[in-house]
């Protein structure tokens, strides 16, 4: 059966308060978030020690880490700024073994500075996605020389936003140290979200063989509010983010998603795969999990 987890980033508490709340809302795994209000987890302060606490502590709470947040903007133009996220990402795959899992994941970013999430025109040049090559590249390699894999997850308005891309990419980095993160709702806009089916389809049809986790938020049309939203929580950008543009991006069952066939198609090829809740605050957590539960049920998958 597929596997309900969660994000720890959407609980800001102590490393063992985090892992209780999350076992005793039912949860049987967890993506990985460094950040613990009792522990400094910056780049200089990660060491294996601290890792393997952080490990033990999920699985004497019987929630395995099945994979590791390491979103940044690995394009940013910026060359100190990238070089010091790209710093950490390397230290968080580098020590992906000790933390529980192989998966460290990541979007590619985008060359605007002022948001890791809008478009910026050298996104979809030959220029940016060379760019955005040779650093994929070099995690891979970093990944695959620490025993891990780093995952891949395409968004709309990121250098790799689109099926093509993601398909190009993979075809030039031909790396058993990279792999897919599954969000179906990263890759939709306003000229295909009213087509659901045949994008979900598609998506499959294309990139199945590359997930190796998978993600579970919804999608719909913003409305009239076209800024970039963010949900007021404790919780970092990549957490409290929900959409901009044409597109918001909310919790699970709050949007148009065909969760349906999306969870039909994932469930074919990963029968077992852990499939992660995001894009909500903590006091709708249990109606999210219920929601998924209850489809995961209707299905029997």
């Amino acid at each position: 059966m597929i596997q309900v987890g969660i994000f720890t980033g959407y609980f800001p508490y102590s490393l063992p308060e985090t892992a209780k709340k999350i076992r005793s809302l039912g949860f049987n795994t967890v993506q990985l978030d460094l950040a613990f209000k009792d522990m400094d987890l910056s780049t200089g302060a990660i060491t294996r020690d601290k890792c393997r606490t952080i490990r033990e502590t999920f699985r004497d709470h019987d929630l395995p880490v099945s994979a590791i947040s390491g979103y940044t903007n690995i394009v940013h133009p910026d060359p100190a700024a990238q070089q010091a996220k790209l710093e950490h990402l390397r230290t968080l795959i580098r020590h992906a073994r000790d933390l529980g899992s192989p998966y460290v994941i990541s979007e590619t970013g985008t060359f605007a500075t002022d948001s890791d999430w809008v478009h910026h025109p050298k996104n979809k040049t030959e220029e940016g996605y060379e760019a955005c090559r040779a650093v994929v590249e070099d995690l891979a390699r970093t990944a695959y020389d620490h025993g891990a894999v780093f995952l891949l997850e395409t968004y709309v308005n990121n250098v790799i936003g689109s099926v093509d891309e993601t398909l190009r990419l993979f075809a030039d980095v031909p790396s058993p140290g990279l792999g897919l993160l599954m969000d179906p709702t990263n890759y939709f806009e306003s000229h295909n979200i009213d087509r659901m089916d045949r994008e979900l389809n598609r998506i499959f049809d294309a990139l199945d063989d590359r997930i190796r986790i998978s993600h579970a938020k919804d999608v719909k049309r913003s409305g009239t509010d076209k800024s970039e939203k963010h949900a007021d929580i404790d919780a970092s950008e990549a957490h409290s983010f929900r959409g901009v543009g044409e597109i918001e991006l909310p919790a699970p069952g709050l949007g148009s998603l065909n969760y349906d066939l999306y969870l039909r198609r994932l469930s074919r090829r990963h029968p077992n795969i852990p499939l992660i809740i995001e894009h909500l605050e903590e006091a709708d957590v249990p109606r999210a999990k219920a929601f998924i539960d209850g489809k995961l049920r209707a299905l029997g998958v």
